[in-house]
């Protein structure tokens, strides 16, 4: 499909998939602080007014996940970024009621251009999807480019590089979002047939 497989001694790249990779998990609200004899819950808040390094308890969970950061960094940066990769209808809900190959078509091809906080990963056996599979822009984790590079025996594959020019722009795309109002500028008749399908419209001065 879309994947290359490069040597265990090639350089870590943009677009190399790794299994294994470490996400940690906790809550601001309820941290279990074992730096004492006698852990405890705190609040992130307590321990800010601390204003000391403590050790905590926390949950961690191997996941797959896509190098973000670019080539020239992830040859020499302190740290490498990787999004979470799961399975596709986890990340597109309507991926849930689809089955025909006219409705995956329509899916991959038109909302991909609409929802750009997913990159789509086609099911290869050889890479280990057995399903199909997204990339969660939402969902990052930053380990160490060292300690990474070597445990390269965890990476999987790469995209290949239309693939791997497709998810630079995606990733481009995803953080120079411009966030606005989609309703400014409709009138009064299209705002109210807007309103009809959307909650949580506060309309505008001039409409």
């Amino acid at each position: 499909m879309i994947y290359e497989f490069p040597l265990a001694s090639d350089a870590i790249r943009q677009g190399d998939i790794f299994v294994g990779i470490p996400r940690i998990e906790f809550s601001l609200k309820n941290i279990v602080l074992a730096s004492e004899k006698n852990p405890r819950n705190v609040k992130w808040t307590e321990i800010v007014d601390m204003n000391k390094d403590v050790a905590i308890v926390v949950s961690v969970r191997p996941v797959t996940a896509i190098v973000a950061t670019q080539d020239c960094d992830a040859a020499r940066s302190r740290f490498i970024t990787l999004c979470e990769i799961q399975q596709f209808s986890d990340v597109e809900g309507k991926s849930k009621q689809t089955t025909s190959p006219k409705s995956w078509v329509n899916l991959l091809t038109q909302q991909a251009r609409i929802n750009q906080k997913w990159f789509y990963l086609p099911l290869d056996e050889k890479m280990g999807f057995a399903d199909k599979m997204a990339v969660d822009f939402m969902m990052t984790v930053r380990v160490s480019r060292i300690e990474l590079e070597e445990m390269r025996d965890l990476r999987k594959g790469r995209l290949n590089p239309v693939a791997d020019e497709h998810f630079r722009e995606r990733i481009g795309e995803f953080f120079r979002r411009y966030p606005y109002d989609e309703w400014y500028p409709l009138d009064q008749d299209e705002l109210k047939a807007y309103m009809a399908n959307h909650n949580g419209v506060r309309p505008f001065p001039w409409q």
